[in-house]
C-alpha cells in the first residue's frame, strides 16, 4: 500500500511539473534553474568627487610622539590604529561654497511661500511673469504618472508629499524693479528685515528664518531596538547662517569690525574658509550636499547608483589624513620646522608674540587666508595646518584615545557636548599646529577661527588605493 501512494505522488508532482504547455516556470530564460545573479560583474570603482583627493586606508600611530611642552591633558598615550579609505576635501570649505547652500535655503523658502501664493496657478507666461507660473508643479501638470496619481490620492508618502514638488525652472527676481506683480513682492518682501531694523535703506535679509529642515538616523536607537522603526529618524531645524558677530565677539578690546561687516558676504573673501559655523551647521552643510548630488543622480534617464553621504571627519580621520602618509610627522608637511630652507613659513599661524604675520617681507595675512596658498601635504590636503581649525564627528574626551577601538576609532557620545577640533588656527601658536594636538569647542558654539571640510566613504569593495602601513 505503501509503495502504491508513493508512486500515486510521485506521477502527480511530474504532471505539476510538466503543466503549462512545456515552458518552465522556474528560473529566468537561459539561467536553466540555477541561480545567476545578471548584476554587471565590473569591478566598482568609486567616483571621486568634485574639489576631494582620495586619501587610501592604513595604519598608523596616533598621538603626540613629540615633547609635550605643556603637560595638558590633551595629551594622549600614542597608539597604533587602522583607518580605512574614504575621499576628502582638498581645503577648508570657502565662503563661495557655504553661500551655495545659504542660497539654496533662501531660493526654497522663497518658492514654497510662492508656490502657496499662487494656488492652482494658471496666471503668468510660464517665465516668472507672475505669480501663477510659481505654483506647485503637480498643479501645473497634465499627464500625471500612475504613481504621482497614487502619491495625490493617498495624500503623498511619509517624509515626503509629490504634490509639493517645486518648479525650479522658473527663474526668481530678488531685483524690486522685476517684480512681475504685487502679490509676488508681498511675499519676497516679507523675507526681509522690516523697514524699522534697517540701517538707513538697505534691505537685508531677515537670515533668522534660513532654517534647514532635514532628517537623520540615529544609530543608537536602531541598536536598542533592533530595528531601523519610526523612532530611528530624527529631525533637525537647522539656522544656517554663520554668526558674523563672531569676530568682535572672539575679541574684546580689538577692532574687528570690517570682518564682520564684510567677512562672509563680500566677494573678496570668497576662497577664504568660512567661519562663525556651529558643529550642527556644518552637519546640516554635509546633508545638503548628500542630497545636490543624490537629487542630480535621480534625475538622470539612466539612474546612477546612489552617492555615499558626505559628513564630518571622525577626529583619526582628521588626524591620519593630515600626517600625509609620512612617519611620525609633526607637521603635515613632516617637521620637525615651521619654516622651509629658504626661511618661509609654511602654514597661517601667529609665528610669535604680538605677530600675527607669517611673512613680514611680503606682509602675509593677519588673519585667514584663502584656501590653498600653502603647501599642500603628502595626500594633497591644503591647510591641514594653521589657517582655521576644523570640526570633527567626535566627541571629544581626554582618554578616548585609551577606550576607543583600534580599527576606525570614533567617540559617539551625544549627551556630551565637546567636539573635537583639529589642526590650529591663524590666532594659534605652532605647538597647536602639530598632527598629534588635541583641541574642542562646544558643538553649539561658533568662533572665528573654527571652520571645517568634508568627507566620503569609499567602499570597502571598490578597486583598492594603495594603503599605507606605518
Amino acid at each position: 500500500m505503501k509503495r502504491i501512494f508513493l508512486l500515486l505522488l510521485s506521477a502527480s508532482v511530474a504532471s505539476v511539473s510538466c503543466s503549462g504547455g512545456g515552458s518552465s516556470s522556474v528560473g529566468k530564460p537561459g539561467t536553466k534553474g540555477e541561480l545567476i545573479p545578471r548584476e554587471k560583474t565590473k569591478s566598482f570603482v568609486a567616483e571621486r568627487p568634485y574639489g576631494m583627493v582620495a586619501i587610501p586606508g592604513g595604519s598608523f600611530v596616533a598621538g603626540l610622539a613629540d615633547v609635550d611642552f605643556t603637560d595638558s591633558p590633551e595629551k594622549a598615550a600614542l597608539k597604533t590604529v587602522t583607518v580605512s579609505s574614504f575621499f576628502m576635501d582638498e581645503a577648508e570649505t570657502t565662503n563661495a561654497e557655504y553661500r551655495v547652500f545659504i542660497n539654496y535655503v533662501r531660493d526654497s523658502i522663497a518658492r514654497t511661500m510662492l508656490a502657496e501664493a499662487a494656488g492652482e496657478g494658471g496666471e503668468g507666461g510660464g517665465k516668472g511673469t507672475g505669480i501663477g507660473d510659481y505654483a506647485y508643479l503637480a498643479k501645473k501638470e497634465e499627464n500625471l504618472t500612475a504613481y504621482q496619481e497614487y502619491l495625490e490620492g493617498a495624500g503623498g508618502r511619509d517624509g515626503f508629499d509629490d504634490t509639493k514638488r517645486l518648479d525650479w525652472k522658473i527663474p526668481l527676481h530678488w531685483n524690486t524693479s522685476k517684480y512681475p506683480d504685487v502679490e509676488y513682492a508681498e511675499v519676497l518682501e516679507s523675507m526681509y528685515l522690516p523697514a524699522s531694523s534697517r540701517v538707513g535703506s538697505e534691505r537685508l535679509l531677515d537670515v533668522s528664518k534660513l532654517k534647514y529642515n532635514y532628517k537623520w538616523g540615529d544609530m543608537d536607537v536602531a541598536l536598542a531596538e533592533n530595528e531601523r522603526g519610526v523612532n530611528y529618524l530624527r529631525s533637525e531645524s537647522i539656522a544656517i547662517y554663520p554668526d558674523t558677530t563672531v569676530w568682535v565677539k572672539d575679541f574684546h578690546f580689538t577692532y574687528n569690525e570690517p570682518l564682520f561687516e564684510q567677512y562672509f558676504w563680500h566677494k573678496a573673501y570668497k576662497d577664504y574658509p568660512v567661519v562663525g559655523v556651529t558643529w550642527d551647521q556644518a552637519r546640516a552643510y554635509c546633508n545638503f550636499r548628500s542630497k545636490l548630488k543624490s537629487d542630480y543622480n535621480e534625475s538622470l534617464k539612466r539612474r546612477k547608483q546612489r552617492p555615499l553621504s558626505f559628513r564630518l571627519p571622525t577626529e583619526m580621520e582628521w588626524e591620519y589624513a593630515a600626517r600625509g602618509g609620512k612617519q611620525n610627522a609633526t607637521y603635515p608637511w613632516g617637521g620637525p620646522y615651521l619654516m622651509d630652507d629658504r626661511g618661509c613659513y609654511l602654514a597661517n599661524f601667529k609665528p610669535k608674540r604680538g605677530n600675527y604675520m607669517e611673512d613680514e617681507k611680503k606682509g602675509t595675512y593677519t588673519y585667514t587666508a584663502p584656501v590653498k596658498k600653502f603647501k599642500k601635504n603628502g595626500f594633497g590636503l591644503f591647510d591641514m595646518a594653521g589657517n582655521v581649525s576644523e570640526w570633527t564627528e567626535s566627541a571629544y574626551n581626554n582618554s578616548s584615545y585609551n577606550f576607543s577601538s583600534t580599527l576606525n576609532p570614533s567617540t559617539k557620545d551625544k549627551e556630551d557636548p565637546k567636539r573635537s577640533v583639529r589642526g590650529g588656527s591663524w590666532k594659534d601658536v605652532g605647538y597647536m599646529l602639530m598632527t598629534g594636538s588635541r583641541d574642542y569647542e562646544s558643538k553649539d558654539s561658533a568662533r572665528s577661527y573654527i571652520g571645517f571640510r568634508t568627507v566620503q566613504d569609499i567602499p570597502e569593495a571598490a578597486v583598492k588605493l594603495k594603503r599605507v602601513n606605518r
